[in-house]
């Protein structure tokens, strides 16, 4: 449908104010949050004239139609001609203008709480709940003290391998306070914390790191590798990237089905680098199925900085390109998280649709047990975000002033995570490892002759030499 504007010099105009929206969008689209009474509302409130402007555009005809009568001036008839082209009409024009590589002026960051943990005057947000506030904020210290513990674990030489979300708790637990239990969870390897909401216990997280035969990989991954399908989260996989794609077939599953659903896929700004992300963001885009895209920009893919990565201005600005509607938030901010999260899941649903959400944060810890992040980036710049942007704390302040928590509490709380954890640790060490067929069943229905050839010769050259391998895998 070819769309013209009547009042051809407030044309630049009109168009600014339509796209000047914090979800960065080819809709206008603006959020209001109320309360009422105990019980908080959620409201949303869509422009219909830009969504007939902009909404439209996507299912354009390819056909050329009929021409509407605009000829009002000579003056103005060169900049009314355009072409039918598929997807919308383009308008022509006689100067030559090239796209700037990037706006001059970044991208704003939605943030609820200053550094103290202040509400800021200006933001407009759902207020939660003593309950579920109380709720996140445990979530975050018993994620930490979790990383913490299984982190000297692994230097004690009790795991093989570890990998910590210090700094990016709240984007743990705040996104995963703002999902539905219905929603499908493709993580990557930092969300543990999404995990834990939905009630993975600490003795399954740690089951899986040891790989003993009560971990539902069989022993088969790498620790911190979960997986489960009674709370809809999907098993970790190491190569960078590869749950995107997959996240998006997921959601067009849920589109077919009409599941009053959507799927959550988290990445780091490394795995923007990598093609899957690209291909991802069009499938979901030109298929139009409910997806969010957490990005975690955390400053750093393992020793590279964002700044040798990308030239654009970040994340967001990658999903507006394919046409996706973006938000960029600060992701030591559990408010700010959880709020952008539960609107981008209404929209997600609602309208099917891909939301793109960048959430700025920081790698506060190694970038797993073999890094050491002291040899690329200095030192005070890792405490500075420790301290004073340090999500947890943060949450804490605000938690504490509205009189929710206390140091007593804080204390006998992370005293009894840290117990449970290490009580989890040698409840898991006595259990035995999986048997030796472990390693080739759940692959082909009838376990072909290469198979069975390679497990004889493993099970041959256990016997042969034992004290090479450990003694508690049944053979």
């Amino acid at each position: 449908m070819a769309i013209w504007l009547a009042g051809r010099r407030g044309a630049s105009y009109c168009v600014k104010a339509l796209i000047s929206t914090t979800f960065r969008s080819s809709r206008s689209y603006t959020t209001a949050f109320a309360s009422n009474g105990n019980s908080d509302s959620l409201f949303f409130c869509g422009n219909s004239s830009s969504a007939a402007v902009f909404g439209s555009q996507r299912f354009e005809s390819t056909k050329a139609r009929q021409q509407l009568d605009l000829l009002s001036s000579d003056d103005d008839e060169e900049q009314n001609q355009g072409v039918d082209f598929p997807g919308g009409r383009v308008a022509f024009t006689s100067e030559m203008s090239f796209l700037p590589e990037s706006s001059e002026k970044r991208v704003q960051c939605y943030r609820v709480l200053d550094d103290n943990g202040y509400p800021l005057s200006s933001t407009q947000f759902k207020h939660v709940s003593k309950e579920l506030a109380v709720k996140m904020y445990r979530g975050m210290v018993t994620l930490q003290t979790m990383d913490t513990t299984l982190y000297e674990a692994q230097r004690q030489g009790r795991l093989s391998f570890y990998v910590t979300s210090y700094g990016e708790e709240a984007i743990n637990l705040a996104s995963a306070a703002a999902l539905g239990f219905d929603d499908l969870i493709l993580p990557q390897y930092r969300e543990a914390g999404v995990l834990l909401w939905r009630g993975f216990t600490l003795q399954e997280f740690v089951n899986q790191c040891l790989g003993n035969k009560n971990d539902y990989g069989k022993g088969r991954q790498m620790p911190i590798h979960y997986g489960s399908n009674k709370h809809n989260y999907f098993t970790v996989s190491s190569p960078i990237a590869t749950q995107l794609p997959q996240a998006v077939g997921v959601a067009y599953s849920l589109k077919m089905d009409k599941k009053d659903a959507c799927v959550v896929t988290y990445f780091g700004d490394g795995s923007t680098s990598e093609g899957d992300f690209h291909a991802s963001l069009n499938f979901a885009a030109v298929m139009e199925v409910p997806v969010v895209f957490i990005c975690r920009n955390n400053g750093w893919a393992i020793s590279t900085p964002i700044t040798e990565q990308f030239r654009s201005d970040g994340i967001v600005v990658k999903g507006q390109a394919y046409g996706i509607r973006s938000i960029r938030v600060d992701g030591n901010d559990a408010l700010a998280i959880y709020n952008a999260v539960g609107v981008a899941r209404e929209m997600a649903i609602k309208e099917q649709r891909p939301i793109l959400i960048e959430a700025l944060t920081y790698r506060v810890g190694h970038h797993s047990t073999s890094d050491d992040s002291t040899k690329y980036r200095p030192v005070d710049e890792i405490e500075h975000w420790k301290t004073a942007r340090n999500p947890v704390s943060i949450f804490r302040k605000w938690v504490q002033r509205k009189g929710w928590w206390s140091d007593e509490e804080e204390s006998e709380f992370r005293a009894n995570v840290r117990k449970q954890v290490m009580d989890a640790i040698q409840v898991g060490e006595k259990i035995e490892k999986p048997p030796l067929a472990d390693m080739f069943s759940d692959v082909y229905e009838e376990v072909p002759s290469n198979l069975m050839e390679q497990e004889r010769l493993v099970r041959d050259t256990v016997k042969r030499h034992p004290q090479d391998y450990p003694t508690n895998i049944p053979l």
